[in-house]
């Protein structure tokens, strides 16, 4: 899934090459440490960083005969560095250096996912900008509701894209957490010292309490945030597809020159972009509840979260970085058919406008529930095609007792509903204005 669905960025991230090479920088980064402690000679690591580089492929030999990816990790090292590399690993666990380069890993990652969140928030924004001024209808349960701005609804998205953002920030600084505490994390056969200063070297923070590994509390907040940006993705994505409906046609995904929708008919323009993002938003919420099992691990450590780190890290990044830039893409790129979207304004002749008849009237001293009536009794004619919505109104007698002709059809003015939809934009957009 991952070299389909993942930029050549991600994936080299992600790749065995990458893995090794953080796993050797954080080797490194305690040796330096202890040098600076007086615990090992001076230029050890220097030595070792100019006399090795870890090689994938031996390191992946090895391991078929270790069956210990850590072990066959250092045993390449010593082959290039010879007697220098006795200094390395010392009083470390393998999680130690497993669980600080997965930190490292994942704020790489998420820095990349925050960059395509941005640029998806910037379209989203600048849609909000273009069509402010666009009435378009809001639709409740699927059905016409009442006049919003297609302004407005490009506002939610950035709004929420926003919120996103930030709750990544916030869950990339929980995992940007390592630990170098020996076996069983109470630096048995290590000083506290040595980590603070690796971790510190290494730009990341000290877990609080650890047992031989990071709390896996911190990457389900991960991998539940990406979980939310995804399902954030497909909302948007939904509405995409709602509003390519043949009956609806207000606004479309792009299609590209000598795009085909159907092998059988030639005629259809299918929105296989917003479905798509649909689709894979499922598996990323799906890995999210993975991420949670792992919080449970027994005593001190096992090792069941970790075959299940090695599909859904890689996997759930590239995936929720593809949905936004594949989202962008659709965002940036969509085109709006004005004239569907004035045809669906129109399309009940008023009915829309109910709820402001029924205030002014309950205004005028009505009782709510006959007003509501009134009003309902003049929606469900016209709805059966017994009449025009504003003329039913204008001749009921309650109403038309209440509220003259010019009253009832300043009320249906469309004008009216999306006054405020300005401010609301600039509300949304505000914070970052500021």
């Amino acid at each position: 899934m991952i070299d389909r669905y993942s930029t050549k960025e991600m994936r080299d991230l992600w790749s065995d090459d990458s893995r090794f090479k953080t796993w050797f920088e954080v080797e490194l980064a305690v040796c330096e440490s202890m040098e600076q402690l007086a615990m090992v000679p001076d230029g050890v690591s220097k030595r070792i960083r100019e006399s090795s580089s870890p090689r994938a492929q031996r390191i992946l030999e090895i391991e078929q005969i270790t069956r210990h990816d850590v072990i066959a990790f250092l045993t390449d090292i010593e082959e290039q560095s010879g007697d220098d590399s006795r200094w390395l690993h010392l009083g470390l666990t393998s999680s130690d250096v497993l669980d600080t380069s997965f930190a490292l890993l994942l704020v790489k990652a998420s820095q990349m996912i925050l960059d395509d969140l941005e640029t998806l928030s910037q379209s989203c924004l600048k849609k909000a900008e273009e069509y402010r001024n666009i009435p378009i209808m809001g639709r409740t349960h699927g059905i016409h509701a009442e006049p919003t701005s297609l302004g407005v609804i490009f506002a939610l998205f950035y709004s929420e894209l926003e919120r996103n953002r930030e709750r990544l920030e916030r869950a990339a600084e929980g995992i940007r957490t390592g630990k170098i505490a020996g076996a069983v994390g109470t630096y048995a056969n290590i000083d506290p010292d040595v980590e603070r200063i690796a971790l510190g070297k290494l730009g990341l923070n000290i877990e609080t309490v650890a047992t031989q590994v990071v709390q896996r509390d911190r990457h389900a907040e991960f991998f539940n945030v990406l979980a939310q940006i995804a399902a954030s993705c497909e909302k948007i994505s939904l509405t995409f597809r709602h509003w390519q409906r043949t009956e609806v046609s207000e606004v479309f995904e792009p299609f590209g020159k000598g795009q085909k929708g159907s092998s059988a008919m030639p005629h259809k323009r299918n929105p296989i972009l917003a479905e798509n993002i649909s689709g894979l938003a499922r598996t990323v919420r799906g890995y999210a509840a993975t991420a949670l099992e792992n919080v449970a691990l027994w005593h001190e450590r096992d090792i069941s979260h970790s075959s299940v780190e090695r599909i859904i890290a890689p996997d759930a990044t590239s995936l929720t970085q593809f949905m936004l830039k594949r989202l962008n893409f659709v965002v940036s790129g969509c085109s709006v058919n004005h004239e569907a979207i004035e045809r669906n304004l129109a399309l009940t002749k008023g009915l829309v406008f109910s709820e402001a008849v029924l205030i002014k009237l309950v205004m005028r001293g009505v009782l709510r529930q006959k007003a509501y009536e009134a009003v309902q009794s003049c929606a469900m004619m016209a709805s059966s095609g017994n009449g025009d919505f504003i003329k039913l109104m204008s001749r009921h007698p309650l109403i038309s007792e209440k509220l003259s002709p010019e009253e009832i059809k300043m009320a249906c003015d469309i004008k009216h509903h999306i006054r405020h939809t300005g401010m609301i934009i600039d509300r949304a957009l505000e914070k970052k204005r500021k």
